[in-house]
C-alpha cells in the first residue's frame, strides 16, 4: 500500500477509535465507518452495512445514499449477490464487472439498472446469531483492487468491533436491569410476608419454577402487584 495511503488509514482508524469511545450507537459508529470507506476507497461511489440474522432477516444500514438500502432489499430478494454471501460466508468478494458477473445473475442485472459496476464487499465477524458484510458500490468496472481490499477489511473489523462492544453493552444493562427488579422484588416479599432475603429469594424462585416463568418476570409481577398495575 502507498505511504500516503498507509498514513490516511492510520490517522482515519485513531480518529474512529476516539469517537467510538464516547458514548454513541452503532448506526453512528457504523455512519464513520461507511463515509472514512468512500473517503479512502477512490472507487466507492456509495457504501453500506448489510447485517443478516439466522432466521433470514436482515438489515441495511448506514448507507452514503440509498442506493446500498435498495441493493439490499434486491439481494434478499433473489437470495443471491456479494453482500448476502459474503455476510454468510467468503471474507471478500470483488466483482470488477457486473455485465459480466455470472455468480450472481439476477442481482448483477438489476445492479447495472442501477448504475453499478464494481462491488467490494467484505465480512463482519458479528455474532453467533448475526452475520454482517461492509459493502462498497462503484459506477466504473474495475474499481476496486487489491489495497481498497485491505482498507475494506481493516474498516470491517473496526465496524465489527464496534457492533460486538455494543451488544455486549446491552447484554450488561439488562443484566442490571434483571438484578434490580429481582432485589426490588425480593424487598417487597419480606415487607409483605416478614421474612429474610433468602427466603423471599427462595419464594421467587418457586414462584418462577411453578409457573414456568422466567425469574425475572416473576419478579416484575411481584412489583406490578405493589404499584396496582
Amino acid at each position: 500500500m502507498a505511504p500516503l495511503r498507509t498514513q490516511q488509514l492510520a490517522e482515519r482508524m485513531a480518529e474512529l477509535a476516539r469517537a467510538t469511545a464516547a458514548p454513541r450507537s452503532v448506526e453512528q459508529v457504523l455512519e464513520d465507518v461507511t463515509s472514512t470507506a468512500r473517503e479512502l476507497i477512490p472507487g466507492a461511489d456509495t457504501v453500506g452495512v448489510l447485517l443478516v440474522a439466522k432466521g433470514g432477516t436482515f438489515e441495511s444500514l448506514a448507507g452514503t445514499s440509498e442506493l446500498p438500502h435498495t441493493l439490499d432489499e434486491i439481494q434478499m430478494k433473489y437470495n443471491e449477490g456479494p453482500c448476502v454471501q459474503a455476510a454468510l460466508n467468503e471474507q471478500i468478494l470483488r466483482t470488477d464487472d457486473f455485465r459480466t458477473e455470472p455468480r450472481w445473475s439476477q442481482y448483477s442485472a438489476a445492479a447495472v439498472e442501477h448504475g453499478v459496476l464494481s462491488g467490494l464487499s467484505v465480512k463482519l465477524y458479528t455474532a453467533e446469531r448475526t452475520a454482517g458484510a461492509l459493502n462498497m458500490f462503484g459506477s466504473q468496472p474495475n474499481a476496486f483492487d487489491a489495497e481498497d481490499e485491505t482498507i475494506g477489511a481493516v474498516l470491517a473489523a473496526h465496524a465489527a468491533a464496534a457492533i460486538l462492544a455494543s451488544r455486549e453493552g446491552e447484554q450488561l444493562k439488562s443484566a442490571m436491569s434483571t438484578r434490580d427488579r429481582i432485589g426490588q422484588a425480593k424487598g417487597i416479599i419480606m415487607e409483605r410476608y416478614g421474612v429474610d432475603e433468602v427466603r423471599a429469594f427462595e419464594m421467587l424462585k418457586q414462584l418462577s419454577q411453578d409457573s414456568n416463568t422466567k425469574l425475572a418476570d416473576v419478579a416484575q409481577r411481584v412489583i406490578d402487584t405493589r404499584s396496582g398495575t
